[in-house]
C-alpha cells in the first residue's frame, strides 16, 4: 500500500520543516541579543552546527517531496501535511485529498480549483458505470 510509505515521507518533510523553523528563531534570537547589547561573542561552533542542521533539514525536505512527487501526488501544505492524488473520475481530473492523521484510506476529495476548503466526503464521489462491463 502506498499510503503508509507517502505518510513516512510527508513526517519526515513535516518534521524537518519544524527544525527550520527552531534553527531560524534560534537564529534571529542571536542576532536580537546582539542588537539589543550591542554585540556580544558569538558561539562559532554552535552557530556552524546550527547552520548544518538547518542544510540538512532543508535537503530532507526536498528529498521527502521529490520523492512523492515522482509517485503522481501533489505536496499541498507541510504545516498541516496535506496531499493531493490527480484521479480521473468520468473523464474529469478530480483530486482526492488526504491529510496527515486520517489514517490509512483517502476519505476526502475535491475540484481542481476548490481546494482544501472545498473538501468533499469520498462517498459522494460516484464513477459512471461502464455500460459495456457486465454487473
Amino acid at each position: 500500500m502506498l499510503l503508509p510509505v507517502l505518510e513516512s515521507l510527508l513526517k519526515s518533510a513535516m518534521e524537518s520543516k519544524l527544525a527550520i523553523e527552531a534553527a531560524e528563531r534560534e537564529s534571529r534570537n542571536l542576532a536580537y541579543k546582539i542588537f539589543v547589547s550591542g554585540g556580544v561573542i558569538v558561539d562559532i561552533a554552535a552557530s556552524a552546527k546550527r547552520a548544518s542542521l538547518k542544510e540538512k533539514a532543508i535537503q530532507a525536505i526536498k528529498d521527502a517531496v521529490a520523492e512523492i512527487h515522482a509517485t503522481g501526488v501533489q505536496v499541498k501544505d507541510l504545516d498541516i501535511g496535506l496531499l493531493d492524488f490527480p484521479c480521473s473520475v468520468n473523464g474529469e481530473t478530480v483530486l482526492l485529498c488526504w491529510k496527515y492523521g486520517e489514517g490509512h484510506q483517502i476519505k476526502h476529495w475535491h475540484g481542481l480549483s476548490e481546494g482544501y476548503a472545498g473538501r468533499k466526503s469520498i462517498e459522494t464521489l460516484h464513477p459512471q458505470e461502464d455500460p459495456e462491463k457486465p454487473n
